[in-house]
């Protein structure tokens, strides 16, 4: 049995079966989902977190990517999913905090593959033969990506100085009076506080960080409890960035948000922010699972990557670049810039004017002049 993307049910590719998934997204608003658990940070950071919460899997290391992909026990040998490379697998174990949520794959593998080819196909610079290989339909991989979510409750006091933009009256050099701007500084201070729920921060290093970041935004509200049988027909990546690392990277973005809300709790024309002190409570967290479709093609021994969002269809990826398209555009723009330089020197300010004559062979049209008309 496999997950069928859109269709929030497992099919069976033998028979024709199906079988319904409770939780699966079904498009209707009136539908409840359970809720999903948060956990306590401070206990996942000191391992106090309760047993039921962890689980292990078997994993596969790819030893030259680094990806860390979940494999069934009766599957050897395979290819890493993330950049091609063949991979035997192993029977290493993964310990790790268990997914509480996952989006299931909601995009198809045959309009991962059309989104895929439409975004190859605006790139003009591309190898042509990259493109008819993408095209012939080689399977994509059904990736479930590992993503840290953090919620938190912030307080923060703030000091700095609003400016007032104010303007006088002076006198130029010329001793002529003009206008100019001066800005009036006071000193402030202030708290603001803000609930963040779900800052979403990468717990993958297998691609390029602005590969999965350019895939935003995703669409939360769609997780539903975790289930093995979402990824049934799929793989599920273990996540390689740990939870106290990812909240460095979410304290991070609290903090812009956060200076962004002080900027606007000073007000004024203009602010200055001399120091501002954050006092985070109830830090929570999830570990979720999001769809990614995931080609990865080797051409003339260089391998490249096309990521396909599986809730959206958003495509990112490399941007491998043909040397023969980029030198006949050159060629193609020299002969324009040639051609126009040419016109110029002929009929511009060095050879004449169009409004002067046309050479036809042993004479030529008179200029028409400001007076009159070559037809009356």
């Amino acid at each position: 049995m496999r997950y069928n993307p859109g269709a929030g049910q497992l099919v069976c590719d033998h028979c024709g079966n199906t079988e319904p998934l409770d939780d699966a997204p079904s498009g209707d608003p009136w539908r409840t989902v359970p809720a999903i658990e948060e956990l306590d940070f401070q206990s996942a950071i000191r391992d106090q977190l309760p047993r039921a919460e962890m689980e292990e899997t078997r994993v596969s290391r790819c030893p030259n990517c680094g990806a860390q992909v979940e494999f069934e026990p009766d599957v050897h040998a395979a290819e890493c999913p993330f950049c091609a490379t063949p991979v035997v697998t192993d029977t290493g174990v993964h310990r790790h905090i268990k997914p509480a949520g996952v989006i299931p794959f909601q995009l198809p593998e045959r309009d991962a593959q059309k989104a895929m080819s439409k975004w190859l196909g605006r790139l003009w610079f591309a190898p042509s033969g990259l493109k008819e290989y993408a095209r012939k339909g080689r399977k994509m991989e059904g990736i479930y990506v590992p993503y840290w979510t953090y919620d938190a409750q912030t307080a923060s006091s703030y000091t700095g100085q609003r400016g007032t933009v104010y303007t006088v009256t002076v006198r130029g050099p010329d001793g002529k009076p003009r206008q100019e701007q001066k800005v009036r500084w006071t000193p402030v201070s202030g708290r603001v506080s803000r609930f963040f729920d779900d800052v979403l921060v990468l717990a993958s290093r297998s691609l390029p960080k602005r590969f999965t970041d350019a895939l935003a935004p995703w669409g939360l509200g769609a997780l539903a409890p975790y289930a093995p049988q979402y990824l049934a027909g799929f793989r599920a990546e273990a996540y390689q960035v740990e939870l106290e690392e990812g909240m460095t990277e979410a304290r991070a973005i609290m903090d812009a948000q956060i200076a962004a809300d002080v900027r606007r709790d000073i007000g004024g024309d203009l602010q200055r922010v001399n120091r501002v002190d954050t006092r985070l409570s109830d830090v929570t967290f999830k570990h979720v699972l999001l769809p990614v479709w995931l080609a990865a093609y080797k051409y003339n021994g260089k391998s490249y990557r096309f990521v396909v969002n599986g809730q959206t269809g958003k495509v990112q990826g490399e941007r491998p670049y043909s040397a023969i398209k980029i030198a006949i555009a050159v060629i193609v723009a020299a002969l324009v810039i040639g051609i126009a330089l040419y016109l110029y020197a002929v009929y511009g300010e060095g050879g004449g004017s169009l409004g002067s004559t046309f050479p036809t062979g042993g004479g030529s049209f008179p200029s028409t002049g400001t007076g009159g008309s070559l037809f009356k």
